[in-house]
Order: structure tokens, then C-alpha cells, then sequence
């Protein structure tokens, strides 16, 4: 089962459009089944989820921890994605210091 990992630190003030952007399985290549889950390593920020055209996650708070979400009691979010769909999880700092977020996604073929 391929598996996006990725931590990165989102500066105050700042918006990150793709924790995952330049992953080689940011896009679909075959219909997939999404598991994701987001920690951030304080309060105040937000996280947005997309797959293709669904709207996975509206922007809200991530669960605040200082490791990768822990599989399965944090993978909170599922979408299926089909061909070419891209898989986006942003992430907003409005505070005054940068937060480190931390994103996991595992990608299930079918």
C-alpha cells in the first residue's frame, strides 16, 4: 500500500496550498480509496482536504500533536479518487511562529 508521509513547517502567517504537493502520488493513477490524517504541533492553525472535486475536509483545526498521526486512531478522513485526481491537504497559519504539520495518507488500489 503506496503512503504519502510528509512534515512540513508552515510559516506564521502563511497558507501552504499542498503539504503533499510534489509527491509521486499527489494524482490519482488509478481509482483509489484515501485514508488521511493531519497533526500539527500547536493550536491555531487550519487544515484543508481535497480529492479531485470532493471537498474531504472544510477548513478546521488539526489534532495537535508532535508525531505523525498514529494509524488507525488518527486517520480520520476517507475519499475515494479516481484517475488523475489531486489529492490536497492545506494548511493555514494565522498565529505569530511557524507550526510543523504533519500529513499521512495511505493509498488503497482497487
Amino acid at each position: 500500500m503506496p503512503v504519502m508521509q510528509r512534515e512540513v513547517s508552515v510559516g506564521a502567517g502563511v497558507t501552504n496550498p499542498n503539504l503533499l504537493a510534489g509527491s509521486v502520488f499527489e494524482f490519482a493513477r488509478g481509482n483509489i480509496l484515501i485514508s488521511a490524517g493531519v497533526t500539527a504541533a500547536a493550536t491555531g492553525t487550519f487544515v484543508t482536504i481535497n480529492s479531485g472535486s470532493d471537498v474531504v475536509l472544510e477548513e478546521s483545526p488539526p489534532v495537535v500533536a508532535t508525531v505523525f498521526p498514529i494509524i488507525p486512531d488518527n486517520m480520520f478522513y476517507t475519499d475515494v479518487a479516481t484517475v488523475g485526481d489531486r489529492i490536497i491537504i492545506a494548511a493555514r497559519n494565522p498565529t505569530g511562529g511557524a507550526i510543523i504539520h504533519r500529513a499521512l495518507v495511505q493509498i488503497t488500489n482497487f
